[in-house]
């Protein structure tokens, strides 16, 4: 089984496929973490316009999902899914790393995960 710092439901990947439907020019989606919010962190879900050297990613028959160089130990075991309720729709993160959320639920406190020795092998092995 291949190294992946991220897993994907059914309904993160059929999403996947729309998006990469409407953008066919594009390399896939990016996922990744910034500084704000009242809880510090927030996810980030954007259009991979390029591909950069050495990024781990996710292939999936419906898409690429690549994740930001500096987001790694913050998504390490994150699940993503898609949902769509009466008060929101969009991507969810699943994510062991979260210690807490605001009260809106857009931001997070994020702890870094560690990697064991097999991992980083493993993601070497994925990224050469």
């Amino acid at each position: 089984m291949a190294f992946e710092v991220i897993t994907l439901t059914d309904a993160a990947r059929s999403r996947i496929g729309e998006i990469m439907g409407n953008h066919p020019d594009a390399a896939g989606i990016r996922i990744g973490v910034k500084n704000g919010g009242c809880a510090g962190m927030e996810y980030t879900v954007d259009l991979a316009e390029e591909v950069i050297k050495g990024e781990d990613k996710v292939d999936t028959p419906e898409g690429t999902v690549f994740i930001d160089p500096k987001a790694v130990l913050f998504l390490l075991g994150t699940e993503l899914d898609f949902e769509v309720t009466k008060l929101r729709t969009g991507f969810v993160f699943n994510n062991p790393n979260q210690s807490s959320a605001c009260g809106c639920g857009e931001s997070v406190e994020l702890t870094p995960a560690e990697m064991t020795p097999e991992m980083i092998q493993a993601r070497e092995l994925a990224n050469s």
